[in-house]
């Protein structure tokens, strides 16, 4: 193998992966990373084991289990131990140059430990997650240049396609096939005026001069549209890449923190339910040389594996305080793998949830009433629904017992032999849902 890489990380907010070209999706809302997925190998089934965000990036960066490192909850009560491994400090302390593009740390300081260099361009915004790709290109681009020579580890946070979706106007043109978005007899989003994102985003970014629009299919088109944004600007972090004379001696990475719903059980342009359209999210892997190109990787990854995998890359050793199990010999060809035969994942931000994931099936398992009326156990059978429509729950009492049981035992095992007594997604409530009451109120 040759000597140890550089690293490049990129990570798209919101992004799930059925909306991207190289996993099947219909538009060409990926042309860009269409080709990457064609130098390197393509993780089908990564999945997130906490969602949203903040948690999410915990998770990867420590390659903890969200009940160890108790991060569960978008701006909650908790805080990362300071004895808890993190990827980036690591890396340091080996001798490469760190470098995050990003903004999290603001909010979640444990999220800049281990950075050398830590650069937030939306300290200009009065809104964070408004940072546009061309803000953070604008940061991410010149960096790489100016330690080309050095061994380095990079992550770029981008904030697209996560709302508001509001891509530049050239991109106008592309995805929608309706013939008037604010058709006032159109009813496709009437549900989500209702619900307090959706007042918000009814008299903003949805207002166009023209009118409301009122059409789903429109706002799916301008989610396509921030996918094409995002994919025109990793182009030109690669083409950089290329134009120093390093890209066959980096391993680059690009993935997301979490999926996005747009309209599935009700919940719209969104980031909260158990859903796969929410928890399964890209990962895409190239190395010159190292990494097989055109490959995939069929098997279920979880987030916290990536950590341990990238330390491998880099010819380090996992620490025993991460959880997740490298998959690097895998990625490389070198070993033949299985992944994992479950998943389990939380939430517990808008809505207060657990969820057992198996190949085939899923039972999700409400700790309080969601904003929907969900049922508080919900399954469903992968194979024969995997849009995860058909809640089979009652239908199927043994099976639905059976996981509910193996789920709560997990949790308190897992509870025990970390010396904790309450579960964290009980303990830390819904963190997001009274503010976005307050907000409701307010309207």
């Amino acid at each position: 193998m040759p000597e140890r890489p550089n690293i490049l990380l990129m990570v798209a907010d919101a992004l799930r992966a059925d909306h991207l070209g190289c996993y099947g999706y219909h538009h060409a809302t990926s042309p860009t990373l269409d080709s990457f997925a064609e130098q390197g190998t393509i993780g089908d089934q990564l999945f997130c084991p906490v969602i949203p965000t903040q948690p999410s990036f915990t998770t990867l960066l420590t390659g903890q289990r969200p009940i160890t490192h108790g991060v569960v909850a978008h701006s909650g009560k908790a805080e990362l131990s300071r004895e808890a491994p993190f990827l980036p400090e690591l890396l340091l302390r080996a001798g490469y140059t760190t470098c995050a593009v990003d903004n999290l740390a603001q909010a979640r300081p444990w999220l800049g430990r281990g950075f050398e260099y830590y650069i937030n361009p939306s300290l200009r915004r009065m809104l964070p997650v408004a940072v546009t790709c061309e803000e953070l290109n604008a940061r991410a681009v010149p960096w790489i240049r100016a330690h080309a020579a050095e061994s380095f580890f990079m992550m770029i946070h981008y904030w697209d396609p996560h709302y508001p979706l509001n891509a530049p106007p050239r991109y106008d043109d592309l995805f929608y096939q309706g013939t008037d978005p604010t058709d006032r007899r159109n009813r496709s989003m009437e549900v989500w005026w209702d619900n307090p994102l959706g007042m918000l985003a009814r008299d903003t970014w949805l207002r166009r001069p023209e009118g409301l629009i009122t059409d789903m299919d429109y706002v799916v088109a301008m989610y396509d549209r921030e996918i094409r944004y995002l994919d025109d600007h990793i182009a030109q972090v690669l083409e950089t890449l290329d134009q120093e004379g390093v890209a066959g001696r980096t391993l680059v990475v690009f993935m997301a923190d979490h999926g996005e719903s747009m309209s599935e059980h009700g919940i719209y342009i969104e980031h909260h339910g158990l859903y796969d359209c929410t928890i399964r999210v890209p990962m895409i892997m190239r190395w010159q040389g190292v990494v097989p190109a055109g490959a995939h990787l069929p098997h279920m990854q979880h987030m916290n594996d990536v950590a341990p995998t990238l330390l491998e890359a880099a010819g380090m050793p996992t620490p025993k305080a991460m959880e997740g199990r490298s998959f690097w010999r895998t990625l490389t060809g070198q070993e033949a793998g299985e992944g994992h035969d479950r998943l389990i994942t939380a939430e517990c931000s808008i809505q207060a949830k657990w969820a057992l994931r198996t190949d085939r099936y899923k039972f999700i398992l409400a700790r309080e009433p969601d904003p929907y009326g969900t049922p508080p156990r919900e399954l469903y059978d992968l194979y024969d629904d995997p849009g995860e429509e058909n809640n089979i729950a009652t239908a199927q009492p043994d099976l639905t017992g059976a996981m509910e049981a193996e789920l709560e035992q997990w949790i308190a095992d897992q509870l025990q032999a970390l010396g904790r007594a309450e579960d964290p997604v009980r303990s830390e409530g819904t963190s997001l849902r009274a503010g976005l009451a307050r907000l409701s109120d307010s309207m």
